[in-house]
């Protein structure tokens, strides 16, 4: 396995729905106030868990969004090239990337998931089959922290529309609340939509 190039990835999270479908979505979303951070603890959302062999859901990711991925034994990414939709910038070395929860742990907890298992949380933190994990520029992912699109957006305007979808899908999955603020935000985005 050592030194195999994984196939071109499409660099995109899958299940990202379409206008009309996140406008559904969102309106079918429950607004209400912000839940507490009582008992939270990113160990509360066991991440990274395997997925087969000795790949974990970050390295799964990096190869997914990456192009020319290189992996050694034990599934690490050696080489490749990222391209972050969040700046615009394109890195070479996996440690200038994060893998974002496009819905941040501690949103989700203050969402709804603090009454969740551990089990669900965890299922929600390696989430690969909606666009929960993209892979992005570290530093713009330690700006983003915890916060909801009412407060932070990615610096590129042109990916809004894709991120608001992103965020939609992924709450309305999770069955996860949001507030009127982030509502307002994540609606001006989706209007920048085409389709």
């Amino acid at each position: 396995m050592s030194g195999l190039v994984a196939p071109v990835a499409n660099a995109t999270p899958p299940g990202i729905p379409s206008k009309a479908t996140a406008q559904s979505e969102l309106n079918a979303l429950t607004v209400a106030g912000e839940g507490s951070m009582d008992g939270y603890s990113r160990d509360r959302f066991p991440h990274w868990s395997t997925v087969s062999g000795a790949c974990n859901t970050r390295e799964t990711v990096l190869k997914r969004d990456g192009t020319n991925v290189v992996v050694d034994g034990s599934c690490a990414a050696t080489s490749g090239r990222w391209y972050s939709p969040y700046d615009g910038a394109t890195w070479t070395a996996a440690s200038d990337v994060d893998i974002d929860h496009v819905v941040p742990l501690a949103e989700a907890w203050r969402s709804g998931a603090s009454s969740w298992t551990d089990s669900k949380r965890e299922s929600f933190a390696n989430d690969l089959s909606r666009p929960q994990l993209i892979a992005v520029t570290d530093n713009v992912n330690q700006a983003k922290g915890d916060q909801d699109p009412a407060s932070w957006q990615p610096p590129v305007s042109t990916y809004d529309c894709t991120y608001s979808k992103m965020w939609i899908r992924v709450k309305h999955h999770w069955g996860l609340r949001l507030q009127s603020a982030e509502k307002s935000a994540l609606q001006s985005m989706l209007n920048t939509c085409s389709s």
